[in-house]
């Protein structure tokens, strides 16, 4: 059993006001401090290649979330916001068939980018369709 290290510490800022955003957000921390447990515990490949594998799918899972908010709610950037999550999706490919591939001499370096990509499409990239959301609401509210 790995004893789990908190690398990544959850904070309120990070809340975009949809829950269902909200908890996946929070799911994904959680996965990056298991990748992170596993690495600090020197674990072997195999469970560092199983959480990496799971964060790939459920980032996929999670993605697929805002993109079906984004569409429903007629966002104008929703486009640019598909682009960024594709390109982020194949990082991550890469980033584990670079581990696979014993190509990563230091795996902290995938928790170090993860932990970094996700700051900033939280607060800056999901920030701006948490305001159109709401304001979107707020005026649908008003009518």
């Amino acid at each position: 059993m790995i004893q789990e290290q908190t690398y990544f510490q959850w904070d309120e800022k990070y809340n975009i006001g949809i829950e269902e955003i909200d908890m996946q957000h929070r799911r994904l921390v959680q996965m990056v401090n298991e990748l992170y447990s596993a690495m600090y515990a020197g674990e072997g490949r195999d469970v560092l290649g199983d959480v990496l594998g799971g964060l790939l799918l459920y980032t996929k899972i999670h993605f697929q979330t805002e993109e079906r908010f984004m569409k429903k709610h007629d966002f104008p950037e929703f486009i640019s916001h598909q682009q960024i999550h594709e390109k982020m999706k194949a990082r991550v490919l890469e980033l584990k068939k670079k581990f696979e591939e014993d190509k990563i001499s230091n795996p902290v370096q995938i928790s170090n980018f993860l932990k970094a990509w996700l700051i900033k499409h939280i607060l800056k990239t999901d920030m701006k369709y948490a305001y159109f959301y709401k304001t979107k609401k707020k005026s649908e509210a008003g009518k």
